[in-house]
């Protein structure tokens, strides 16, 4: 057997001078690329993910993602707005939100009528009035397009000064329906600070700036000007009420005395028309069976901004910013 057979590889000593080093130095090259390119797609990575949160924001904030449905429609179809809850005006029944969705609902043509779905015990009369006020404009600019109110569980106070302004309200049988009035309520708690040795050091720029503060004692100036502004806002109330059902009002001597009664009753009284549901009144009514949601959602933008003014606003009332009357509030 010849010698070449038990020879070894060629070491480092038998190449020519200056190669491996040559071999060393392109690994290293090629390993540093490496990393570069794996660095770089990271990095595009990131950057793409980055551009998405801030579309996915600005597309939240502006409106566009957790809207109703009801936009680009093509075939013709029934109106739904939801109003769920206290009407309020950081809420999901805020006027903002519920006159957003009645402006979608009559700029669009496909849309052939508005069922407003009614489950609220009330709220700001404020709040509501301006529902009740937009929607009778846009009715009077829309006359072909109706809007009826469906009631299903509850329809009271600031949910019944709404449901007044809809062409027809529906209920079932076993709704609750009423409670026409206004309510201011508050506490007192002088008896307690005198139990306990708690005096109250108030300094006001006028004698009625601290209108109705529940730690002084009652005014009775102060209450029967109060007592005035709930009897001028539960008046404005009737009114809204009179004009909505009209000669279809059979009033008694206690229907705006905030008594409440079933969706039966409420019918024999002209406080409703009918018994009906969304889907009743959209295939026999509206006659368009297909149902399109147009609730404005809360989208994540308001979320995040209600968050940070709830803590706003409880750093002024810690600070006593919050105002006169801070235990009162209306319904």
């Amino acid at each position: 057997m010849s010698q070449d057979a038990y020879s070894s590889p060629p070491d480092a000593s038998s190449r020519a001078p200056g190669e491996w080093e040559r071999d060393v130095l392109e690994k290293l090259v090629f390993a540093s690329l490496k990393e570069q390119r794996a660095r770089r797609r990271w990095t595009i990575f990131f950057r793409l993910l980055m551009l998405a949160i801030v579309v996915l924001l600005v597309l939240a904030a502006t409106g566009v993602l957790f809207r109703g449905s009801g936009s680009g429609t093509p075939d013709p179809h029934t109106a739904l707005i939801e109003l769920d809850g206290v009407i309020d005006a950081q809420g999901e029944a805020s006027a903002d939100k519920i006159n957003a969705a009645l402006q979608a609902a009559f700029d669009d043509d496909n849309a052939k009528g508005v069922v407003l779905r009614i489950n609220s015990p009330g709220g700001s009369p404020v709040q509501a009035g301006m529902i009740f006020d937009e929607i009778r404009r846009l009715r009077a600019q829309n006359p072909d397009k109706p809007v009826y109110a469906v009631v299903e569980e509850i329809c009271a106070s600031g949910g019944y000064y709404v449901a007044a302004a809809a062409d027809k309200i529906y209920v079932n049988k076993a709704s609750v329906v009423g409670s026409i009035g206004v309510i201011m309520e508050g506490f007192g708690f002088t008896g307690l600070m005198d139990k306990v040795g708690i005096e109250r050091r108030l300094v006001v720029s006028g004698e009625n700036k601290a209108l109705l503060d529940p730690f002084s004692p009652a005014n009775p100036g102060q209450q029967a000007h109060a007592q005035a502004l709930v009897q001028e806002i539960f008046q404005q109330f009737v009114g809204a009420v009179r004009e909505g059902r009209g000669e279809r009002l059979h009033e008694t001597p206690d229907m705006f005395t905030g008594l409440i009664w079933t969706g039966a009753k409420s019918v024999e009284l002209g406080l409703a028309d009918e018994l009906g549901t969304v889907d009743s009144v959209a295939r026999d009514v509206i006659q368009a069976d297909t149902v399109v949601d147009y609730t404005v959602r809360e989208n994540f933008a308001e979320r995040v901004a209600k968050r940070v003014g709830v803590s706003f606003g409880a750093g002024l009332a810690k600070t006593g910013l919050g105002g006169a009357g801070g235990f009162w509030h209306w319904k």
